[in-house]
């Protein structure tokens, strides 16, 4: 038994676990911007607190991606080619985003900035979707014939499982970052995210163990996967406890530890799977009829020793530069700023 195709499934559970915590805070506050208030400050102030991270937390998507790809071809090309609508719509969601995220203050107008804030918002919610459904999909199953091919049309993959990984993810961005936004800004943003998080992570947070639940009985989950979903539980209830207390530390941290122990309970209850087939199980995808060659496999774990530590630790001195809390009397007024030769005339 070949131990670095098992070695890549677990770091590529780890990049996902790490999309989802970082990025999630990020898809949640651009979610927060457009429902949470209309206050054109406390949405600067908002947007303020990702400002400095949001590039770098996209990152691990992009990782997370090219490591299947580089990791276990077969999985990638089975589930992109089965899942390129949906994810050709995340990619404009991702867009959408970063786009007006860049955009938004560049223009001194309320218009302009309301048009860049539902950008924003509405960019978040359909990455925050679209990743949750592909998710799903790859844990619980897709129609592949035995050659890796889909079965069915460009919507098969349109399932009920799909729509909860979505509201999964989109859930879970919504109570992770709002424990975020109550731990990094402060004023009315602070007091608004501390009571969302008070009141609504539990239905918010429901869809996401609904998931774990279904994955550990359909797939026969292990003892390893049923300590994740209890430690899972646990976490939840101690960020919400905390929440409620306005601990804002703790609170973030049992809902980061709710995303870590859930999304690797999922994945502890696949393995050795890495995308079932739903039409026969003869004809699933594992760790080890998907995995790539053991010298690439070799030469990845090399340069993967190499280089994370680098990107951890420089993501470690970001977050660390940028600690402080955002309040609204850092953010200056609305103005336009004219080019050097316009101003000296």
């Amino acid at each position: 038994m070949e131990p670095l195709p098992i070695v890549w499934f677990i770091v590529i559970a780890a990049l996902w676990i790490g999309y989802l915590l970082l990025e999630g805070f990020d898809l949640g506050v651009g979610m927060h911007m457009v429902f949470r208030t209309r206050s054109d400050n406390d949405r600067r102030v908002m947007l303020n607190t990702i400002g400095p991270v949001w590039d770098g937390n996209e990152v691990w998507l992009i990782t997370a991606g090219a490591g299947i790809f580089a990791a276990f071809p077969l999985w990638y090309a089975s589930l992109f080619s089965t899942l390129y609508i949906p994810l050709t719509i995340t990619l404009i969601g991702l867009i959408m985003r970063a786009v007006g995220i860049e955009y938004r203050g560049k223009v001194a107008s309320p218009r302009w900035a309301a048009f860049w804030t539902y950008a924003i918002g509405l960019g978040s919610a359909v990455v925050a979707f679209c990743i949750g459904a592909a998710l799903a999909l790859t844990s619980t199953g897709l129609p592949l014939n035995e050659n890796g091919d889909r079965v069915g049309g460009p919507f098969v993959w349109l399932t009920p499982m799909a729509v909860l990984g979505g509201l999964a993810v989109v859930g879970y961005a919504l109570a992770h970052s709002a424990t975020f936004l109550a731990l990094k800004a402060d004023g009315p943003v602070r007091e608004s995210a501390g009571r969302f998080a008070a009141t609504w992570a539990p239905l918010c947070l429901a869809p996401a163990a609904i998931w774990a639940l279904w994955v550990q009985f359909q797939q026969g989950g292990s003892l390893l996967s049923w300590a994740f979903v209890v430690l899972a539980v646990v976490a939840a209830a101690f960020g919400w406890t905390n929440a409620r207390r306005r601990r804002e530390g703790f609170a973030f941290t049992g809902y980061a530890g709710f995303g870590l122990f859930g999304v690797a309970a999922i994945f502890a209850a696949m393995f050795p799977n890495v995308l079932p087939s739903t039409i026969d199980p003869a004809f699933d995808l594992t760790v080890w009829n998907a995995s790539s060659g053991s010298y690439t496999l070799g030469v990845m774990t090399v340069v993967v020793c190499v280089a994370l530590p680098v990107i951890l630790a420089y993501q470690a001195w970001s977050y660390w530069i940028f600690r402080q809390r955002v309040t609204p009397g850092m953010i200056p007024d609305a103005h336009v700023v004219l080019p050097a030769v316009l101003r000296e005339k």
